[in-house]
């Protein structure tokens, strides 16, 4: 059974280099990795995806770390779906929803 304190929450943070064309295209690319392993856009540089559990954090962790870009700085945060039921999401002076939990768990 899954349990809300054992599904984990992956948040990928991060700041890249674009002042050059070259910068921009491995910031883009990076971005598309993060997208087609799941993630979706929570702000420009903060995406996030759900996961089964530790070792499938874990897994995804890694691959994040040989993708980061040339002087890239990315920060990869978990926490349990627990924790992320307290997200509290701001736009402008109003609250807004969080980010939608997924229909159902996707395992790769």
């Amino acid at each position: 059974m899954l349990s809300g304190y054992r599904i984990l929450w992956i948040m990928a943070l991060f700041d890249l280099p674009v002042l050059t064309k070259a910068e921009r295209k491995r910031a883009t690319k990076f971005r598309q990795f993060l997208l087609d392993e799941g993630f979706m856009m929570m702000q420009l540089s903060c995406y996030l995806r759900f996961t089964a559990g530790k070792e499938q954090a874990e897994t995804i962790t890694g691959r994040i770390g040989r993708h980061v870009p040339a002087h890239g700085k990315v920060d990869v945060v978990w926490f349990t779906d627990r924790q992320y039921a307290n997200i509290r999401s701001f736009r402008g002076r109003h609250d807004g929803p969080r980010p939608a939990r997924p229909d159902q768990l996707s395992l790769f």
